[in-house]
């Protein structure tokens, strides 16, 4: 895993910030640095057996799954989608 993409995957989930006001009492945050690395880790496990279209609805499986289980929080597949599209650009 580049540096490079985990930056640019870190940078997506940091604009987006799913946890509002509440990242700023989360102490290890890290700009969703962990979490970056968790999505790409499993995107790329699956993107080589997948479709375009299935990769897209993968990544945001995985952007909800991670980030509702790193924070305990729920995030709607809507709210997950956009950054889900933007971690797909930067993947392809």
């Amino acid at each position: 895993m580049e540096d490079d993409t985990i930056n640019k995957v870190k940078h997506v989930l940091n604009d987006w910030n799913p946890l509002g006001e509440n990242a700023s009492k989360i102490e290890d945050l890290n700009e969703y640095e962990t979490e970056a690395i968790d999505i790409l880790f499993y995107i790329d496990l699956e993107i080589t057996t997948k479709r375009p279209v299935e990769v897209k609805k993968q990544i945001q499986k995985y952007v909800k799954e991670i980030l509702e289980e790193a924070f305990n929080i729920d995030l709607t597949n809507e709210e997950c989608r956009l950054p889900a599209e933007k971690i797909y650009q930067i993947l392809f």
